[in-house]
């Protein structure tokens, strides 16, 4: 089956060639009957010397694919930026929730400082008495605190 983002399917791009089902397990057909194998020997080595072409356009295409994902997601998202001592709300989810808390819980948890800017757009983070939240401290849906 062809992939959509090459065109090709794995096995054409893999050996250059089309998956072929055995005499024994297919009915001869007309074009089958009337293939010859020297015109057959020929239609394939013309097909192996155009592989890097038929790659190339697979890796344009895959490309193309993926900046128009990377497009369609930076067109719908919400990016917010912080500065060194912003305060930022963390999401409260059920990993994070209280035992017993129920549905009328809060939903954002205490505000947390950002300490520190490091490279790749992440941030560090503190708490309000500043001690420093460690470096795997899931902190993926923020919004920013105002006071």
């Amino acid at each position: 089956m062809a992939k959509s983002s090459t065109g090709q399917t794995p096995l054409s791009l893999v050996y250059g060639v089309e998956a072929l089902i055995p005499m024994e397990i297919g009915e001869p057909t007309l074009s089958y009957i009337w293939a010859d194998e020297e015109t057959n020997n020929e239609a394939t080595i013309v097909k192996l010397k155009l592989l890097d072409e038929c790659g190339d356009l697979a890796h344009i295409r895959t490309t193309t694919q993926k900046q128009r994902m990377e497009k369609y997601y930076n067109r719908r998202a919400n990016l917010c930026y912080f500065k060194v001592g912003d305060l930022v709300l963390r999401n409260v989810n059920q990993n994070t929730r209280e035992i017993n808390v129920g549905k009328l819980g809060p939903t954002w948890e205490i505000p947390y400082r950002v300490s520190t800017l490091t490279e790749k757009g992440s941030y560090k983070f503190e708490d309000q008495d500043g001690v420093k939240l460690p470096s795997n401290y899931n902190v993926a849906h923020l919004k920013r605190y105002y006071y």
